[in-house]
C-alpha cells in the first residue's frame, strides 16, 4: 500500500515513536531529524558523527531483512540507475517509510536537475502506484536547487510529491514518454502578448 502523505504527517509519527529504528538513505547533508542510521553514497561520517552512519558501497542496502521500523528516501528514487531494485531493497529492510520526490514540474525547472535525474515521478491516486517513467525535459530549466527550495515554502503540492508506504510499494513503469519540448521564453511571450491585446481591446 502507498499512498499521499505529508512529511510533517510523517515527521509527527516519528516523533510518537523515538524508540524505533529509523533510516535516511541518500539524505546528503540533511538526514531526517528522527532518522538513526544514516546511509549516503558519500562518505558523511563526520558530519554525522552523532548517529550511526553507514556508507553504500553498490546497489544493495547493507542491512538486514527488516532491520528498520522506518526508511525514508527522499528525493533519492530518481537518481538511481534501477529503480525496480531500489524499491525492494526499501521493501526488503522496513516494512513502512517515507518517499519524496520531485514533480515534473520542478524537474524541468532546476538545472542541476537535467543533468543528475534519470527518471520522473508522478502518483496514480486512483490505483495508487508509483508511476515512473524515463525522463524527458520538456523545457529548458531556469532554477537553482536553492531557489526552488524556496519557491516550495510556497507551491509545495505542485513542486514536490509525498508518499507513505506500508508492506509493498505499488509502481508502474511507462516505457514510452511522447511530449514535444517547448520554449518557456515563447510560453512567456505568449502570455505577455495575450496580455497586451486585451489592454488595448
Amino acid at each position: 500500500m502507498i499512498k499521499r502523505t505529508s512529511k510533517n504527517y510523517v515527521d509527527s509519527i516519528l516523533l510518537s515513536n523515538r524508540d524505533w529504528k529509523v533510516l535516511d538513505i541518500g539524505c546528503g547533508y540533511s538526514a531526517n531529524d528522527y532518522a538513526t542510521t544514516i546511509c549516503d553514497i558519500q562518505d558523511l561520517s563526520k558530519h554525522y558523527n552523532d548517529r550511526n552512519f553507514v556508507k553504500l558501497i553498490d546497489e544493495n542496502l547493507p542491512f538486514t531483512d527488516n532491520e528498520f521500523d522506518f526508511v525514508v528516501a527522499s528525493h533519492v528514487i530518481e537518481h538511481v540507475k534501477d529503480p525496480k531494485k531500489f524499491i525492494a531493497e526499501l521493501e526488503r529492510v522496513s516494512k513502512k517509510g517515507y518517499i519524496e520526490l520531485p514533480t515534473k514540474l520542478e524537474d524541468n525547472l532546476v538545472f542541476e536537475n537535467k543533468k543528475e535525474h534519470l527518471w520522473h515521478m508522478d502518483f496514480d491516486d486512483v490505483n495508487l502506484e508509483l508511476i515512473i517513467s524515463k525522463k524527458l525535459q520538456v523545457f529548458n530549466p531556469i532554477l537553482t536547487v536553492s531557489t526552488v527550495q524556496k519557491l516550495r515554502e510556497y507551491f509545495r503540492k505542485s513542486l514536490v510529491i509525498e508518499l507513505y508506504w506500508e508492506n509493498k510499494i505499488d509502481y508502474k513503469f511507462i516505457e514510452k514518454n511522447i511530449v514535444n519540448q517547448m520554449s518557456l521564453i515563447n510560453l512567456v511571450r505568449k502570455f505577455f502578448s495575450k496580455k497586451i491585446r486585451s489592454i488595448f481591446n
